[in-house]
Formats: C-alpha cells, structure tokens, sequence
C-alpha cells in the first residue's frame, strides 16, 4: 500500500470514531435528556407506602368494640443506614442489634431502598431523638400508623381475633402483591375471615426529601399522589351486654357459650374459655406475653365454640327421634317400653330409671336412655347419617370465622373404613342412640341445630356479620346468608318441642331452670370422657311460643348438664329476653339435680 493510501486509509478511521463519538454525545445530550432528568428527580423523591387504618367493628346497638388507635412506627432504610449507628439504634429501641442486621439484611435489590418497619409502638422520646439526630442517623426514620384499641369490656378473643406483623409464609401465599414486609394482617377471627374488607386499600404519596433523608413536603403539590381508602367497617350481629354477661358466667371454667337468633341465625354472644388479651397483639413489647398464650397448654387459642368435636350426650335425643319419624321406624305418639336396662348382644345397657311404655315427647323429658338405645338400632346407620346430614352435622355450618370443625357423624363408609367393611357390629349404634361414641359435634352445631327445632325446621346459616360499611365512600354490603328447610313433618317438630317444653316445666332434667317470667324449653346432656369428670351440655330456646334465641352451653369436665351448662343457658336467655335486666344465675342454681 502507498503513503497516500495508508494516509487516507488513517484519516477515514479517525473521521469514523469523532462521527462515532459525536452521534453518542448527541444521544446523551439531547434525546436521554428527559430520561437522565427523570432519573436524577427520582434520587430526591421517595415514595411512601400509606397505610389505611383497618375498619372498625361495632355491636348490634351500635356500640363500638374495636377501635384504632394511632402507633409511631421506627424504619430504616438498608441502603442509607450507616450500621456505624447500629448499636446507638439497638440501645435506643431495646432491641438486639442483630435482630436488627438480619431483618436489614433480608431485604434485597429495589427493596434496600424502601423504608423498612424496625419497632412498632415507639415512645414520643425515641421520636424526638430521631428527630434531634436526623442529619447524623442517615436512613432512621419513623411513620405514624394505626393499631388496634378495644374499648369495651368485652374481651371478646375468639370473636375478633388478632392482628399481627405478616409472616414470611403468607408474604409468599400472596401472589396479588399486596403486602409488604411488616404489614399487619388478620390472623385469627373476623380479623382473618374479613382481612380483604377490614384493610383498605393502600395509597401512595411522593414526597421530595434532602441528601440525609429528611422529607421536605409533598412532591408536586401531591397532584401525583394516590389516597388510601380505609378499610371496611363491621357491624357485627352481637349484643356487646350480653357477649360481657357470658363471659362473666363461665369465668375461669374451660367450655364454650353461644347464642343465636333463631329467626335468622345472627349470633347474639360467642365465647370460649380459656380466652385471652386481645391488646397484648397491639404495639411491642409484649413478648412474654404472647409467648406465654402461644404455649399455654390449656390452649386459650382453640376456640371451643366451633371448633371442639365432642359427643353430644342426651342434647342429641331430638335427633335420634327425628330421624326415627323421618325414616318411619316410629311415628310422634309411638311408644316403646323401657325398663332400667336394655341388653344387646351380650352386653347390657343400664338406664337411670323404668319409665314403662313411653311416647317420643315422654322420653325427652325424661332423658329414657332405653327408648334412644332401641330406636338407634331400629333406624340403623343408613337413616342414622341421612337425618344428621338435615340436622347439619358432620359439615360446617358456615359460620364466618375461621377453621370451623365439620365434627364427625359415623356413616356406613366410616365404619368400613375403620374396622373393615362389614366388620363391624349394630352394637355401635346402641350408644350412638344417646349420642355417645364416635360422635363429634360442636356447640355452634347443636345451637344452630336448636334454633332449626324452634322453628319448625327453619335451617339459618349462623353469622357474626349484619353489614360492611366503608367510612370513606359511604359503600353499603349486606352479606347474603342460606336458609334451608329441614325435609320433616312439622307434628314431629311440635312434638320435638313439647318434649324440650316438659323438661324444662314438667318433671324433666332441667326443672330447676323453671322461669316464672319467661317459658323456657331446652334439653341437658352429659357426655362420658376417658378422663375427668363428664362434660356438661345444655342446649335450649325461649321464649317457647315465641322462639327470639336458642343456645348452647359446654362445660368441659363439668358433670351433669343440668348441673353447671342449664343455669348459665337459663341465665342467658332470661338476661337477653330482659333486656339486659336480669341476672337469675344464682337462683337458677337452686334446686335438685337430675341425671340425664
């Protein structure tokens, strides 16, 4: 190649990269203008999460139960926050720094530059300091939310439920990515089975901030900002009187309280014992305490109401009769002949008494063990397990809380799948007849079971939940419930009836419980247990000719039914028909007991 050629040669590769150059310099000057300028506005702009305070709760009458209060809550930004500080932090909220480092740590990417929740319920002094330090605590901050407040004397445990910081396993379930780290959600109760309604809605709102952090007002005058929508309030189907009067009747005892509407299943109290203090959930620094409910062993979490699955005992006699009519096997005015005992096989059932040739309504009142072991063998499993299914046992109920037990209600497949198919004897439905055995049902199922008895087979779907109002935009939700009717003559629920009636006002089990205010019916059950003393069950309606509530009592190791569960139930219906007016515990207490 000639001098001239390697000249030319050279120059063109050089004109090549200045144009090279140049185009470039004109990309970065002109047409990323807009895009750098962005960037560069966005490293003084942060964009805060606002969190929408959680929808209150309120009674029937309007009595406000659970409340919001506001709660400082300390952050750090990973990214910015000099871990130099660290110790001066950890000092400051009483925590351990290396608490502190992981929780820094697992945040990664995008995240290390969001604020991130360190300690929830921080004191105004720990505000102030941040506030007095801010220029050297670079990436400590705090935010203003809400926590929940109880501001009544219902405790109300297994109502409600807690809230509580998100854990990772549900951060993971929540494929919509709605939550964030340390985001309060429902975990237990209407927290958890209303969470959607209750939480709101977030917002989002820019705010220009300086070099060290420090927000120094709303960017763009908020234009850009996103409000938050609050979130839902409940209004629940509980009378807050009579909720506090229940708990105050079972007190320390283990057992389980609920009460229905019988007209359309709103539940009017709901308690279980053991309970719990529902504020050591709100704020910080209540470890001990919680640690303390989370391994109680008498488990004050367990919420006996819907989800215990013991043998009904004689509460279960209804059933046995209905499902001798529904299948034919007797008619109302049948009678069987009981003697003290009934033997089967080679094995003899004992009887509390001899009560002759005796009707179906007879038998309630008097608890006739023998005429319940007869018709259990007469109807067989088949029948045994289609009535249970009408009556809702062996399925939820539907109540909206969550975990609810479908109890158990042995069919034929059941015992095939237990002992063999075919290897199992009719001796199993002797005891079944007078609800022991392999026979669990739950005292929100007996209630609802009660309540469709009242009202001639009228089956409603029990809730806590009248209506969902939104404060913000004034929305209106009325949730839809089901009612079914139970496929069975109504002499037979007339006769259900007056049988319940006699027990109460003839020579029945609860006699001690007669009102001279008020006409109760109801029927007492005492279920054997492998240790302990026996548990005590009453269920029952009132007015009779008038049915406004139905309930069921649970005492766990309680003895008799109409011992301990039939006072605390008359109390109750009485207290409520009144008004709140009356307290007749104590002299419901009064009078002989008698053995079902």
């Amino acid at each position: 190649m000639s001098d001239t050629a390697k000249k030319y040669t050279i120059v063109v590769i050089v004109l090549a990269v200045f144009i090279s150059l140049g185009i470039r310099l004109y990309d970065l000057q002109i047409k990323s203008q807009s895009e750098y300028g962005m960037k560069s506005e966005k490293n003084s702009i942060r964009r805060i999460v606002e969190i929408p305070p959680r929808g209150l709760m309120y009674d029937r009458n309007g009595v406000l139960l659970v409340d919001n209060e506001p709660s400082y809550v300390l952050t750090m930004i990973p990214k910015k926050f000099d871990r130099n500080n660290l110790q001066e932090i950890a000092n400051l909220i009483e925590e351990n720094p290396e608490e502190i480092v992981a929780m820094l740590d697992e945040q990664t990417g995008t995240n290390r530059f969001n604020p991130l929740r360190i300690k929830r319920g921080i004191s105004f002094k720990v505000v102030s300091y941040i506030e007095e330090n801010r220029e050297r605590l670079a990436g400590v901050d705090y935010q203003v939310e809400s926590m929940r407040k109880y501001r009544s004397n219902v405790r109300g445990s297994h109502i409600f439920g807690y809230t509580r910081e998100i854990s990772q396993t549900q951060l993971a379930r929540d494929t919509g990515g709605y939550y964030q780290q340390g985001d309060i959600i429902g975990q237990t109760g209407l927290e958890k089975f209303y969470e959607p309604k209750l939480r709101g809605i977030k917002g989002i709102k820019l705010a220009s901030v300086d070099v060290n952090g420090k927000i120094l007002g709303p960017y763009n005058d908020g234009k850009n900002d996103i409000q938050a929508i609050s979130g839902s309030d409940l209004h629940l189907t509980i009378d807050a009187e009579l909720q506090g009067y229940a708990e105050k009747l079972l007190g320390g005892r283990r057992g389980a309280i609920v009460a229905v509407d019988p007209r359309n299943g709103e539940v009017l109290c709901l308690v279980s014992k053991p309970d719990f203090d529902l504020s050591i959930f709100s704020g910080s620094g209540k470890e001990k305490e919680i640690s303390e409910v989370f391994n109680n062993p008498s488990n004050p979490l367990f919420n006996r109401v819907i989800q215990t699955r013991y043998p009904p005992g004689s509460t279960w006699k209804m059933m046995m009769g209905a499902a001798g009519v529904g299948s034919g096997k007797i008619t109302t005015t049948s009678t069987i002949a009981c003697g003290g005992s009934y033997t089967f096989g080679n094995r003899t059932f004992e009887d509390h008494g001899a009560y002759g040739n005796i009707s179906l309504a007879r038998a309630l009142e008097v608890s006739a063990n023998v005429f319940f072991y007869k018709l259990g063998v007469m109807v067989g499993i088949d029948d045994y397990y289609k009535y249970g299914k009408e009556f809702g046992f062996g399925t939820k109920t539907g109540i909206d809380l969550p975990n609810e037990t479908k109890g158990l209600l042995p069919s034929r497949e059941y015992f095939d799948k237990v002992y063999g198919e075919g290897k199992w004897g009719q001796g199993l439905l002797v005891s079944l007849g007078i609800g022991q055995g392999e026979l669990g049902v739950s005292p929100i199922q007996l209630a609802c079971y009660t309540a469709a008895i009242s009202m001639d087979g009228m089956y409603y779907q029990p809730h806590l939940v009248r209506k969902i109002k939104n404060p913000t935009n004034n929305y209106e939700e009325t949730p839809e419930y089901y009612k079914r009717q139970i496929d069975l003559p109504k002499n037979l629920f007339e006769t259900l009836k007056r049988g319940m009636y006699l027990v109460v006002n003839g020579s029945g089990t609860a006699k001690r419980i007669r009102s001279s205010e008020y006409i109760l019916a109801g029927k007492t059950g005492t279920a054997q247990t492998t240790k302990g003393n026996n548990h005590s069950w009453f269920v029952g309606f009132a007015p009779y000719n008038d049915p406004q509530i139905a309930v069921c009592v649970l005492g766990e190791n309680q003895g008799w039914g109409a011992e301990f569960a039939a006072p605390i139930a008359a109390a109750i219906m009485i207290r409520y028909l009144s008004n709140n007016s009356s307290d007749v515990y104590e002299e419901m207490q009064s009078g002989e007991v008698i053995r079902d």
